[in-house]
């Protein structure tokens, strides 16, 4: 008799490989998720606050904010910050990379150059650990995302925005967002958006594009994605302070004429953001491993003249196969030259033995 734990016979043509989703899941969350969010903007345009609204935690306890006279002479530097987010079981290990310096030089002119840096550093450490011989525990520090934050005091992109865009836009998943939307209406927001969509047009700039819902996904779905394709560039506040609203606790910002509630889509694209971020983080991780890794990795592996640069294990072992290459050669002609002379030696005793039976 069948046991009933392993069989369905009310199923007779079920195999059970429609399990196999179950497995991969319960796999992925044992294991945790990683993940890495560059913010880079100008100062003062809310970044770390944007950030800290997104993931409900603080990720900069100990940031000092630097004065005007500190700003004349600082460079742009790379601050990492990492955490451990967990919900309901599910962890994520979260590195947000913050740039600060960025844009507050008087000349800013290469001020990208260190993020650009970063972001190939980051790509050299995994192509390393990747060609390396112990590949089961690879941490993936590469940059997935960056949220690029655009004043809202400016008529549309500035200089500065459009030079770094295009110098990292086949780097990374650029996400153009404008920051500090409570600054204008909702009519200014719009026309902010529209220009700003059409520099990026005009100055041939790739954003990260949200990928097209599958025919089998359900309409609410459909129509989410719909709407966050819109959205871009997404208009976002961000606040941490909590403040009450007709008897309910909101994050928001306390104005004279009225309350900006963060998580209000009718007040900005706060949520609109959050959930392009968390629905399409694996989309993010599959587009920077298959397109940004893939371009860094060709490019590392080819040099300037053509020839192929092998990492140094693959090194190693073609200078053993190649030595080893040259002694079967060398074998190989001086079993030819034994052969020659055993064949020399045999022609000679030939040609002694028929001039002793002439002579006979």
């Amino acid at each position: 008799m069948a046991d009933p734990k392993f069989s369905n016979p009310e199923q007779p043509g079920y195999v059970g490989f429609a399990n196999l989703p179950n497995q991969v899941h319960r796999k992925s969350v044992k294991k945790g998720f990683e993940f890495t969010l560059m913010v880079a903007g100008e100062s003062g345009l809310g970044k770390s606050t944007l950030v800290n609204s997104l993931f409900l935690t603080d990720l900069y306890p100990e940031r000092v904010i630097p004065d005007a006279c500190d700003k004349v002479v600082q460079t742009v530097k790379i601050d990492a910050s990492t955490v451990e987010i967990e919900e309901r079981g599910v962890k994520l290990r979260l590195t947000v990379v913050d740039t600060p310096g960025y844009g507050d030089a008087i000349n800013c002119t290469d001020c990208y150059k260190p993020i650009i840096q970063y972001i190939d550093d980051q790509f050299e450490r995994y192509l390393h650990d990747e060609s390396g011989l112990n590949r089961r525990h690879i941490v993936d520090n590469r940059v997935h995302s960056c949220f690029y934050f655009i004043s809202p005091t400016g008529h549309g992109l500035k200089p500065l925005d459009i030079e770094f865009m295009k110098a990292l836009h086949n780097k990374v998943n650029i996400v153009p967002v404008i920051a500090k939307a409570d600054t204008l209406t909702m009519g200014e927001v719009l026309k902010l958006k529209k220009r700003i969509l059409k520099e990026i047009n005009e100055n041939g700039i790739q954003i990260y594009q949200l990928p097209d819902a599958d025919d089998d996904e359900d309409e609410d779905f459909k129509e989410q994605t719909r709407c966050l394709k819109e959205s871009i560039p997404f208009a976002v506040v961000g606040s941490t302070q909590m403040i009450e609203v007709k008897g309910k606790s909101v994050r928001g910002r306390l104005y004279p004429w009225g309350v900006v509630e963060v998580e209000n889509p009718e007040h900005c694209d706060f949520l609109k953001l959050r959930t392009m971020l968390i629905t399409h983080m694996q989309d993010l991780q599959e587009v920077t491993h298959d397109l940004h890794y893939e371009n860094f990795r060709a490019q590392r592996l080819q040099s300037k003249d053509g020839d192929i640069l092998i990492p140094e294990t693959s090194l190693n072992l073609n200078q053993a196969q190649s030595s080893l290459q040259e002694k079967e050669a060398e074998l190989r002609r001086m079993q030819q030259m034994v052969q020659q002379m055993q064949a020399q030696m045999k022609a000679a005793q030939k040609q002694g033995t028929g001039v002793t039976s002439h002579e006979l």
